[in-house]
């Protein structure tokens, strides 16, 4: 199913190896809006590695993270062998959690530092990072998924429309750059990945 996915018109496939620091958003673009952008965003501000697909405006193919596999893709291949850590980027919508950040992923030492910088960069959202307190389907603590097949794991981040900027809050946003919501979060993770390569 991935290999149809990166096989489909328009579809774009991105991979930059930095450092062993990974950021990942494998459902970009049109399908978990603003994923691509900040993933993309903090790698390059910290020097990470970032892997990502992104999706055209008329495409919203959603492949379970579980396929989402490196057989099928020599440049995740590539990536994940490069990488020890990633963080990767989802988004989510969900009656009750419109401002619940969820920390997943089997790297929970991460999740805990992650967690608190984003509570301090962040005050108006819950970041949620103990596990049993998020939705099982949202947890990302599969093996197959391949937040968990770098050497050390990471973090499964899941991010609710309002801090990505695809609200009607942030409408009458005209820049300059990513509002200051979504720049907070950008520049948290890029601490966080910087810190831990550093």
């Amino acid at each position: 199913m991935f290999d149809a996915l990166l096989a489909h018109p328009g579809v774009t496939e991105h991979c930059e190896l930095r450092s062993s620091f990974g950021m990942m958003a494998f459902h970009g673009g049109n399908l978990e809006e603003m994923t691509d952008v900040i993933a993309a965003a903090a790698a390059e501000r910290a020097g990470a590695s970032y892997y990502g697909v992104v999706q055209p405006s008329d495409l919203r193919w959603h492949v379970p993270s579980t396929d989402i596999r490196p057989e099928h893709s020599s440049r995740l291949a590539g990536f994940l062998d490069h990488v020890d850590v990633v963080i990767t980027v989802h988004g989510y919508g969900r009656a009750g959690l419109w401002t619940s950040l969820l920390l997943g992923g089997s790297n929970r030492p991460l999740a805990d530092t992650l967690g608190a910088s984003l509570r301090r960069a962040l005050p108006a959202y819950d970041i949620v990072t103990d596990i049993d307190s998020i939705p099982r389907d949202l947890r990302g603590l599969h093996p197959d998924n391949p937040v968990n097949r770098p050497r050390l794991g990471g973090v499964q981040l899941e991010l609710p429309p309002r801090v990505r900027g695809t609200t009607p809050l942030w409408a009458d946003w005209e820049g300059p750059g990513l509002n200051p919501h979504t720049e907070a979060l950008v520049d948290t993770l890029a601490e966080v990945a910087a810190k831990f390569t550093g």
